[in-house]
């Protein structure tokens, strides 16, 4: 008799067309919060490539080498989290078919705890974004925007699975917390994020208000040249 092997199927691996067929499908293993982290990836991804773009042209000081690398950190973590989030649910899926309410209640918050994690790391995301804000300019600038915008999309996204998931344990008191903890950090991201935004609208103002400085002093520099070229009539008194 062959034996059995088990499968294990790596959803990280996935092209998009795959990810997000498989996501669309109530039959599949992998759901909210593994969406959730892919699209803190993409938050992520676009950060560090803010955060090159604004340094690609200088030699990088310690804090830009660090912003770099921990961006890469946080993209390669939510990468993992795809897959992580996957697997705490089999535990929880088991527990609840069996019925054991301290089983459900550990696997329970251990499948909270891995998509808190998104929330957490998303937060750490727009505070590099705020570090990073005011060194942004041009498209640097564009693709921090988007990045902030896709942060707290990907923590927005992830707090009312997680409350679905606290819904399931039979104490009241951490029911509470799990809720009041999320709404607290989500109130700081929203700070964050329309402090990296406020960043992002400064430079354009900045940008804009030297270039009409700019042309300005072009204007000025051309009538200037014009007074003092001499006509044509002068020019025959000259002679």
């Amino acid at each position: 008799m062959a034996e059995s092997k088990l499968k294990i199927e790596i959803f990280r691996n996935k092209n998009m067309d795959e990810l997000t067929r498989l996501l669309s499908s109530p039959e599949e293993k992998i759901g909210a919060g593994s969406g959730a982290a892919a699209v803190a990836s993409i938050a992520a991804a676009f950060l560090h490539r803010a955060c090159v773009l604004s340094f690609q042209d200088e030699e990088r000081s310690e804090e830009q080498e660090w912003l770099i690398r921990n961006a890469e950190i946080l993209r390669s973590y939510m990468v993992n989290l795809i897959d992580e989030d996957v697997k705490c649910h089999g535990p929880l899926r088991r527990a609840m078919k069996e019925g054991d309410e301290r089983n459900i209640e550990a696997a329970m918050q251990t499948a909270v705890s891995i998509c808190a994690e998104i929330v957490n790391m998303m937060e750490k995301a727009l505070e590099l974004g705020e570090r990073l804000a005011p060194h942004c300019q041009g498209e640097a600038s564009a693709y921090l925007e988007q990045s902030a915008i896709l942060a707290l999309s990907a923590a927005r996204a992830a707090v009312p699975h997680i409350l679905y998931m606290g819904s399931y344990s039979t104490d009241e008191t951490y029911r509470f917390v799990l809720s009041r903890e999320n709404e607290i950090t989500l109130s700081r991201m929203e700070e964050s994020y329309e402090r990296v935004l406020s960043h992002r609208a400064y430079n354009l103002a900045r940008n804009k208000a030297r270039k009409r400085a700019w042309n300005r002093s072009g204007a000025c520099w051309i009538r200037q040249s014009a007074t003092s070229i001499p006509s044509v009539w002068q020019m025959w008194w000259i002679f």
